[in-house]
């Protein structure tokens, strides 16, 4: 049985929209396609007449400064994310995220894009790119357009994405100093499953910047702003809005962290995972990865 009947590799953005939305039957998107052809194979996704495949477009492959930002094509593989220099430098907790997606053969096929796409909670290039404050350039039928990343999402596997929609690339804000992110993860040990639980922290500094660990410090200087996202702490990526705004503009102490942790389990919702994790088991580790992910971050934005 095919599991389609046409496919079509066009090599621009708008050629990619027009395929899409003529297609005689339902037509569907790939970059990489690691995610979409497993689904495909084993009957997880409803039946496709035309495949779309996005490898062909250039403009979908740069990974480059622009307008003041940075922009990282949808097309980019994860591989190259994780060792590219302006990631490190002003996207970390991303390369960190990319650096820990399945294994070597699939982190050198799939894409940030299709990471995304795929809307799942718990997505390590999603959860690290909700704390870097990353905005979508979507092209469909309309034009092109920017979403804020939590707009792409609509539940588990189900995103905002239109007939005809294709996420082009993201805009990340330059990293200033006095400014720095972290990700990290808990996963089974062979590093090729979805996370049992993973976070990321985005922070600005205030004041001295020179003391790495956690501990009362001077007044004025400690956290001046935080961004944190966890998965799955949802049906979406999540973002622990409570937690930061506890957070911002106070000093990087034990007892705020405490403080701040409480506020954490209250606005997180986990669930059970037959395959991964029961609730309480995450509600147990998310402490503790948070403690650490916010040192790594506190500590790189001296």
């Amino acid at each position: 049985m095919n599991l389609w009947q046409q496919y079509i590799r066009p090599e621009t953005v708008a050629d990619a929209v027009t395929a899409l939305t003529s297609a005689p039957g339902p037509a569907l998107p790939i970059g990489g396609g690691t995610d979409i052809m497993l689904d495909l194979h084993q009957g997880r996704h409803s039946p496709v007449h035309t495949i779309v495949d996005l490898t062909g477009i250039p403009e979908m492959k740069i990974l480059e400064i622009r307008d003041g930002r940075l922009f990282i094509g949808a097309g980019v593989a994860i591989s190259h994310i994780a060792l590219h220099p302006l990631a490190a430098l002003y996207a970390r907790a991303l390369t960190e995220a990319c650096d820990l997606i399945g294994g070597p053969q699939v982190r050198n096929v799939a894409t940030l894009g299709g990471n995304v796409a795929h809307a799942l909670p718990a997505a390590d290039g999603t959860i690290s790119l909700m704390c870097l404050d990353a905005e979508a350039e979507v092209a469909g039928v309309a034009g092109r357009r920017r979403m804020p990343l939590p707009e792409l999402f609509l539940g588990p596997g189900k995103s905002a994405l239109k007939l005809g929609d294709v996420i082009v690339g993201f805009y990340l804000p330059l990293a200033k100093p006095g400014e720095a992110s972290a990700f990290k993860r808990i996963m089974r040990p062979q590093g090729v499953a979805l996370p049992i639980i993973n976070l990321s922290v985005w922070l600005s500094r205030s004041g001295d910047t020179s003391s790495p660990h956690p501990g009362p410090l001077p007044q004025g200087e400690g956290i001046k702003q935080i961004r944190i996202a966890v998965g799955p702490g949802g049906s979406v990526p999540f973002r622990a809005r409570n937690t930061e705004a506890f957070l911002a503009a106070k000093a990087y102490s034990p007892e705020n962290f405490t403080a701040a942790l409480d506020i954490l389990l209250e606005e997180i919702k986990f669930r059970t995972s037959a395959q991964r994790a029961t609730a309480e088991y995450r509600r147990h580790l998310v402490g503790t990865l948070l403690r650490n992910t916010l040192a790594a971050a506190w500590e790189r934005a001296e």
